[in-house]
């Protein structure tokens, strides 16, 4: 335990880095959808954004959720170790509970207007890719560890688990916002386990009955249990309009602009345009 603790932070940096790369590479070599801005444009604010994040949480949180699990587990809080379950059961019941408090989370700051407004920055970028999955307000992002350092506590979740939740929500998320295409054979695969590029990109959608839908991260199952999976957007793919009807003059991709979104009104600034009163669903692929 003291060695993983010990290579955390470079394993997590390791992994983050490469999957960026990955998924930035395949994106532009078979991609989905055609760019509508440049990503000398998008680029520089949403990673810049995640320099932010990282810097305003260590200092507002100092403790990593690995962390915080280690502090967890040495005193034996949590229901997992009250119930007696332990080893890769208890592994697995805690990636899976984990992902069931982050679907739960994304539904809630959709629905919650205070909320909305933090997670609407996320919305408002104007194409969907694979930085998109790391556009995320400071202020949310704080919000969010807070949840997590709740579930953790609550669960008893093993270190170990908390490490691979955290490996595989930051890779899923790279890989379910990249603007990537994939065979229909394989999408329709994967989606009935995981959440695909083509199922996610249905959510970045302008439209209210797109948008507040899918709000898995990992597992497909939360959105098909709970009534919120849309397999495809109405307009298809290539016809969906990306982002929110407000934020999209090109100025509201500069770093000090994405800050301060959530502080700033807007008249168009809607939980998403109100769907099309006319014309067939498309099925794209």
């Amino acid at each position: 335990m003291d060695a993983l603790m010990h290579h955390e932070p470079l394993l997590r940096s390791g992994v983050f880095f490469g999957l960026l790369v990955l998924f930035a590479t395949a994106e532009a070599l078979w991609p989905r959808r055609a760019r509508g801005s440049a990503r000398t444009a998008r680029w520089p604010s949403n990673l810049g954004i995640v320099v932010l994040d990282q810097l305003v949480a260590r200092v507002l949180l100092p403790m990593a959720p690995i962390a915080f699990a280690a502090l967890v587990a040495d005193q034996g809080g949590g229901l997992l170790p009250l119930l007696g379950i332990g080893g890769v059961a208890a592994v697995v019941v805690s990636v899976v509970f984990l992902d069931f408090a982050i679907y739960l989370q994304h539904a809630m700051f959709h629905a919650v207007p205070v909320l909305w407004r933090l997670h609407r920055m996320h919305h408002a970028d104007t194409d969907i890719d694979v930085t998109t999955a790391l556009r995320f307000h400071p202020v949310e992002i704080v919000l969010s560890l807070g949840i997590k350092f709740f579930v953790i506590a609550a669960l008893g979740a093993p270190p170990v688990a908390v490490l691979l939740f955290e490996v595989i929500l930051n890779g899923m998320a790279m890989f379910n916002h990249a603007n990537l295409a994939l065979p229909a054979p394989i999408d329709a695969a994967l989606r009935v386990l995981v959440v695909t590029p083509d199922m996610h990109r249905v959510h970045h959608s302008t439209r209210r009955d797109e948008m507040h839908t899918n709000f898995g991260f990992n597992l497909s199952l939360w959105d098909r249990l709970f009534g919120t999976y849309v397999a495809q957007p109405k307009q298809g793919h290539d016809g969906m309009e990306i982002g929110l009807p407000c934020f999209r003059d090109p100025a509201e991709l500069r770093l000090d602009r994405l800050v301060t979104q959530p502080f700033r009104d807007d008249a168009a600034c809607e939980r998403g345009r109100a769907p099309a009163s006319a014309g067939p669903a498309i099925t794209d692929r």
